[in-house]
């Protein structure tokens, strides 16, 4: 038994009339005869009751009738949502991202594209970090990741998406909370509250970095799960850190964000990354409704790694 089957039955049942039920199939009367006879054998009951003049149902195909349309529809609807997946209209995108950072962009994103395509089932990741949010792009088991440039690997496509200054936090009250641009080489002195450095943050490994290239090591006070506590620390006195304009929002209470004239890179450029070779429909479509909710900025007077 075929589905094209189970078709002839319901639009003959519909009709009661073997030529304008081959019309509507496309098809002409006498293989449309055959093929009722064929599924009639198959079935092994009579399903119409034929007369020169005049076709019914029998008990037997009126029974029928009810599961065989049952069927048809069913079979409609797995070709409807085959159409919408292919099409981008259904699916389910994996999405990482990580801490404060992402606080404004994320929900920007995904209410554009729950008002845009409301049958994309978007996954949410938090807590993933850029290093292990790459590795998981990589392997499979995320679509889209916000990150942050530079993304070495070549099997992987990013869209800049906001570009962050970096800045050093410190308590309200600090001596240096005064002045309005900072040296990081003063700062040797000074505990600093940081990010795991297990975790795959690129500002845990940028601030160290740039200590390093000031010439000194920095001393941590305290080590914090994300950048919302991390600034919460500071701004409670237990030391100073490094972040990002994309950040301040976290907190505004206690705590200075000053500029440092003395570092390079002094800005880090926020991405939405991808694999390459994703072919997924949901995945370009929200990609492109990322292009209008997450516009690129002004990238010029900048050099991007």
């Amino acid at each position: 038994m075929e589905v094209k089957d189970l078709e002839a039955f319901a639009v003959v049942a519909e009709e009661l009339h073997f030529g304008r039920a081959a019309a509507r199939l496309h098809m002409s009367q006498p293989p449309l005869s055959a093929r009722i006879k064929q599924l009639e054998q198959s079935l092994g009951v009579q399903l119409f009751e034929r007369s020169t003049r005049t076709v019914a149902l029998t008990d037997a195909g009126s029974r029928l009738l009810i599961p065989a349309r049952k069927v048809l529809s069913q079979v409609s609807a797995v070709q409807n949502l085959a159409e919408s997946i292919a099409a981008g209209e259904q699916g389910r995108v994996r999405i990482a991202f990580a801490g404060a950072s992402s606080q404004r962009a994320l929900p920007i994103l995904t209410r554009a594209v729950r008002e845009s395509h409301p049958g994309i089932e978007l996954q949410l990741e938090s807590q993933t970090y850029v290093y292990t949010a790459l590795d998981k792009l990589l392997e499979g088991s995320l679509d889209l990741a916000f990150a942050r440039l530079p993304t070495p690997q070549k099997e992987l496509e990013s869209r800049v998406v906001e570009v962050e200054k970096i800045l050093c936090a410190l308590p309200e009250g600090h001596p240096r909370a005064g002045q309005p641009i900072l040296s990081l080489a003063d700062l040797h002195d000074e505990e600093f509250v940081s990010l795991p450095a297990d975790t795959g943050s690129i500002l845990q490994a940028t601030m160290f970095a740039l200590c390093i290239t000031a010439g000194f090591r920095p001393k941590i006070a305290q080590v914090a799960p994300d950048s919302a506590t991390a600034l919460a620390l500071v701004a409670a006195g237990a030391g100073i850190t490094i972040t990002l304009s994309s950040v301040t929002p976290a907190q505004s209470v206690g705590i200075v964000y000053r500029e440092l004239d003395d570092i390079h890179p002094s800005h880090m450029f926020a991405t939405l990354t991808w694999r390459k070779d994703d072919t997924s429909p949901a995945l370009a479509a929200v990609l492109q409704v990322s292009e209008a909710a997450l516009p690129t900025p002004d990238l010029s007077g900048f050099a991007i790694r």
